[in-house]
Order: C-alpha cells, then sequence, then structure tokens
C-alpha cells in the first residue's frame, strides 16, 4: 500500500466510454498510478494501446484485485456490477470511485455505503454535473429566484451505432430515467434544499429491441415540501426527435435562469456526451415590473469562461477523490445524496410501471 505522498495505486474497472476517459484522467495526474485494466472484451487492449501500453490486463476483478493490491479501484461497468464490485473493492481495503448509478436497487446502494463505512475508506460516486462551474453557477442563480421553483430539464438522445449499443446495454438493468434522471434529480435537490414527497412519471417502450420490462423514454415530475416541482425527460433511440431534446430552465418568482446551449443543443449533436455537459452560457430574466408593467431589466447573459469538456470533467473529477483520499474529506452527505437520488428516480420508475404517484 501507498505512503501518504505516494502515487495511489488505481484499478481500473470497465474501459467504455467513462471508464477510458477516467483512466486517462489517471495517466495524467502525478496522485495516481494505474496498476492494472478489467474488461470482459477486447475494450481493455484498445485502453491500454490507448494509454502507451505496458498495463497489466485482466478479465476479473477478483484476481486483479488478488495480484495488483491496489489502494484504490475506478468502476464504470454497467450499473448492474456496481454493487459487488464495490463491495468486493472496499473489503479489499481499497478506496473506490464509481460511475453513478451507485447501485441497481436502492438497497444495493445501501449496502455500498455500509461497506465504505465498515472498510473506512472513501467512495466518490461520478455526479460529473457537480464538478461543473456553469452548474455550480446555474444552481446558485436558481438560489436567487425565490420559492417555489419550476424545474424544467430534459436530455433526450437520437442514439445510432456504437451509442445505441450502449444504450441497448444499459437497458437491460435500468431506465434512461433512472440513468440519466439521477443527475438532474440531483440537481433539483441542490436548488430547492427541500425535502421531495411524491413523484409521478409515465414511459413508453418505442423499440422491441429492448427488455419487455423496459421502456426508453420516460418523463417524471416531483413535487417538494417547499411547493417547487421539477419535471426532467429522458428518451434514448434511433427514433427520438432533436426537437427540444436539451432543455434546462429554472423559473421562481423572481424571474428564470436557463442554460442556453446553442451549439450543444444543435441538430445532430443529442447523442454527443461531450455536448450533454456544454453549457456555453446562461441566460438570468429578471420578473419585476415598472408601473407600466414593462421589465424594469433587460435579459442578463453570463458567458461560461470555464468551459470544461467531458474529459477535463473527468479530470476534476479524479482530482476531487485524490483529495477525498489524501484530506480524509466526510463524504457522508455525499454518498447520502447520491442514494437519495436513486430513491428517487426508483420511485419514479415505479410510478411508471404501476400507473400511481408514489409517495416519498
Amino acid at each position: 500500500m501507498s505512503t501518504p505522498n505516494s502515487p495511489v495505486r488505481v484499478l481500473v474497472v470497465g474501459c467504455g466510454n467513462m471508464g477510458s476517459s477516467h483512466a486517462i484522467a489517471y495517466s495524467t495526474n502525478d496522485g495516481f498510478e494505474i496498476c492494472g485494466i478489467v474488461s470482459t472484451g477486447k475494450s481493455k487492449e484498445v485502453l491500454n494501446e490507448r494509454l502507451g501500453g505496458g498495463y497489466a490486463l485482466f478479465t476479473d476483478l477478483a484476481t486483479a484485485l488478488a495480484e495488483t493490491k491496489p489502494d484504490a479501484v475506478c468502476i464504470s461497468t454497467y450499473p448492474d456490477t456496481h454493487e459487488a464490485f464495490a463491495i468486493q473493492a472496499l473489503e479489499h481495503g481499497c478506496h473506490v470511485f464509481i460511475e453513478k448509478p451507485l447501485a441497481d436497487t436502492v438497497e444495493g446502494s445501501e449496502r455500498v455505503v455500509a461497506a465504505a463505512e465498515k472498510a473506512g475508506k472513501k467512495v466518490v460516486v461520478g455526479y460529473i454535473l457537480r464538478q461543473h462551474p456553469s452548474w455550480e453557477k446555474f444552481i446558485e442563480i436558481a438560489h436567487e429566484m425565490g420559492k417555489p421553483l419550476v424545474m424544467r430539464m430534459n436530455l433526450n438522445q437520437q442514439s445510432h451505432g456504437g451509442m445505441w449499443t450502449v444504450h441497448r446495454n444499459l437497458m437491460k438493468s435500468l431506465s434512461p430515467i433512472v440513468d440519466c434522471g439521477v443527475h438532474y434529480i440531483d440537481v433539483m435537490c441542490q436548488m430547492t434544499r427541500s425535502k421531495p414527497t411524491q413523484v409521478n412519471a409515465i414511459g413508453a417502450r418505442l423499440t422491441e429491441e429492448i427488455p419487455a420490462g423496459n421502456y426508453n423514454y420516460g418523463q417524471l415530475q416531483i413535487r417538494f415540501e417547499d411547493g417547487s416541482v421539477g419535471w426532467y425527460e429522458a428518451g434514448w433511440g434511433p427514433m427520438m426527435s432533436e426537437t427540444a431534446f436539451f432543455v434546462k430552465d429554472v423559473i421562481g418568482p423572481k424571474g428564470c435562469v436557463s442554460i442556453v446551449a446553442k451549439n450543444a443543443g444543435a441538430a445532430g449533436k443529442s447523442d454527443n456526451v461531450d455536448s450533454h455537459t456544454k453549457t456555453e452560457s446562461l441566460r438570468v430574466h429578471h420578473a419585476p415590473l415598472d408601473q407600466n408593467d414593462q421589465f424594469v431589466q433587460e435579459d442578463t447573459w453570463i458567458d461560461m469562461q470555464d468551459e470544461p469538456d467531458h474529459q477535463e470533467l473527468c479530470n476534476r473529477e479524479q482530482r476531487y477523490f485524490l483529495k477525498a483520499i489524501r484530506e480524509n474529506i466526510d463524504l457522508t452527505d455525499h454518498l447520502q445524496d447520491a442514494v437519495n437520488s436513486l430513491r428517487i428516480a426508483f420511485a419514479c420508475d415505479e410510478s411508471v410501471r404501476t400507473g400511481q404517484p408514489v409517495m416519498l
């Protein structure tokens, strides 16, 4: 095991889009040293080559843990393996960075949190928007709009080719509103700082290419204790519309703030992961009127200078992971937020399947 100042030896598990990005982040950060790469298929060889070669490659986690004895494990596999892999890593005395969702059930996520407490190790969940300065600003301005808030968000993806393969694989275990929705539910909870009380959701299965019990289009609605309401919509697949697929909008008594991503919101970009986090600019609208019912103040635009791309966001996530390990940051709230957003997402899933509202 490492001394406090030596690099954290990290085992990379899962080498798809996110796994590769996290591996690149480790390879460019002196605080980390990759000690092995794990995947069931050929992706580990592709990633190994991309990183310059020479890394130990494994097909299963148990062997990799035994042979490399890492300090930390990065888990970017499909969600149905998250719980088992995280607990296995924690029981080996490793810190864990894990892609969202924390697990594919609420109970599973609670078991991961319990295992982290028992092991006394750090678990950081890949809530990428929490590392994004523009989204932090978006949440900050939402706090200035008064209460209640109306939050409108979506991310529909007209996926095809490799991205459609990824989506079909994800839908073997989760729906789009659970997999993607946890990000935006997390944002809504940060904006309202209020307890969610009820969810309603609808969904539709628009293709025979996914399991019979699942749906590739969903829309959820959340009511909060303070009177705030929010909706989020996610659809995946070659049939999805690219009209109004990128809406990020918050309205309060004092006005509204919107993410206006002219390039990311353009047609043909809906399944491009780099454009999903892009904000480009925030438009702030001020509601006050004068005696003639005309607006007192014109809309203000905030152009975001610090606009990290997808890779840079992953770099920042890993810098935070390193900081959490080295500075012994208390991640209790971080993990509780991850469990709560997942609990809300699964309540929405239940509402889709039963056709009934779910009380929280």
